[in-house]
């Protein structure tokens, strides 16, 4: 699996994500998008049945997109929080019959008989063994391959993998955000697991998207490469570890090149120590 893949939270709506009257984006554009993004190698998308603005579902439009699906294409997707057909947030799901009726729902919306990853989104520090294990019980059957976690601490990591094996790992993750995430993004790669972050370019702006204001070091960075911020802010994160993958989203054709060619940017040791800086001194 190529290390860059595609988020696509950004794809329905333009501006800002997951609001209840978010502007949707042109059909035509997001299609070309992630026929775009395929082209240039991306074989890793990363979805969710909560992408969605009044007029565009994001699994809708990867349906649209890309099915018949390539069979190396992976899909990961995520289930817990929910919005209701307005865009507002509901309970988050907590239940086995609730997180079955999301799996099944991302299926009918992909067009397909199982989902090749699926994350576990948590929010909280409750026990998460009867929903991991609800999870557990739908890849026994074959609706699932894969299980992933999402804004998890250490002990639900083992918590979960005392019940199925896991995947891979998506916390909020990058250059000044979350420093003492550090440790936990090696001790996964220790156990073999993928660390996938989520922000990484956007940082604070989070659903929101990247702000126009960066730190000096970025910027120098980027200066000296002549690259845009956020294709720095990707290459940091790719040198996190091999484990490491970075799913930028965007419904910009423009932005998906840059954030493709992020990947062979070669940052230089004085880059990272720059970066480094910035990194602790920002958290």
């Amino acid at each position: 699996m190529n290390r860059i893949g595609f988020g696509a939270m950004r794809l329905p709506q333009t501006g800002e994500a997951l609001i209840p009257d978010a502007v949707p984006r042109d059909r035509e554009q997001a299609i070309g998008v992630l026929r775009r993004a395929v082209e240039l190698g991306v074989n890793h998308i990363d979805t969710a049945a909560f992408y969605f603005s009044p007029l565009r579902s994001a699994n809708e439009l990867i349906n649209r997109a890309l099915a018949p699906y390539r069979d190396d294409l992976v899909i990961a997707t995520k289930v817990g929080p929910g919005r209701d057909r307005s865009g507002e947030w509901e309970d988050h799901a907590r239940t086995p019959e609730r997180l079955r009726a999301q799996v099944e729902e991302n299926l009918r919306q992909l067009g397909r008989d199982h989902l090749d990853v699926v994350n576990l989104r948590i929010v909280g520090p409750d026990s998460i063994a009867e929903r991991f294990g609800a999870l557990a019980e739908l890849r026994e059957a074959g609706l699932i391959r894969h299980l992933g976690l999402s804004n998890i601490t250490p002990a639900h990591l083992a918590e979960a993998r005392a019940i199925a094996p896991v995947v891979c790992v998506q916390n909020m993750y990058g250059i000044g955000m979350r420093p003492d995430q550090d440790a936990f993004v090696r001790a996964c790669g220790e156990q073999g697991i993928a660390f996938v972050p989520f922000y990484a370019v956007a940082g604070s702006g989070r659903q929101g998207g990247a702000t126009a204001s960066e730190p000096e070091e970025i910027l120098a960075v980027a200066r000296a490469h002549r690259v845009a911020p956020a294709q720095v802010r990707i290459a940091w994160t790719l040198r996190r570890g091999p484990h490491v993958l970075a799913i930028p989203g965007t419904g910009d054709p423009a932005h998906l090149e840059s954030n493709v060619a992020a990947g062979g940017l070669r940052l230089t040791d004085d880059d990272l120590t720059l970066l480094e800086a910035a990194h602790h001194r920002m958290g």
